[in-house]
């Protein structure tokens, strides 16, 4: 992932890994009439079933546009004072 340097400290972005954290979200809308997918998380599969039920049930709904949304989180790298406070609880 990126690392940056923000305010003489390092931070890193790294896609969020807590305990009940989401990989991702994925989602479909079709670009003919604006139906939409319901959301499933860490699975694209139940979106992409739903594309293909949808056009199979109306066949001229051939384009989808494709929403993956995923989550990140920044970390103290090494060199920041906030890796000490996070290691302490703080």
């Amino acid at each position: 992932m990126t690392r940056s340097v923000i305010s003489a400290a390092g931070w890193a972005l790294e896609p969020e890994t807590g305990e009940d954290a989401q990989h991702a979200v994925y989602s479909a809308v079709c670009m003919v009439c604006g139906a939409e997918a319901p959301a499933s998380a860490n699975s694209p599969e139940p979106a992409e079933i739903w594309a293909l039920k949808h056009t199979g049930l109306n066949p001229a709904h051939r384009q989808y546009k494709a929403m993956v949304e995923s989550y990140w989180c920044v970390t103290p790298a090494a060199d920041n004072p906030y890796r000490a406070l996070d290691a302490q609880g703080a």
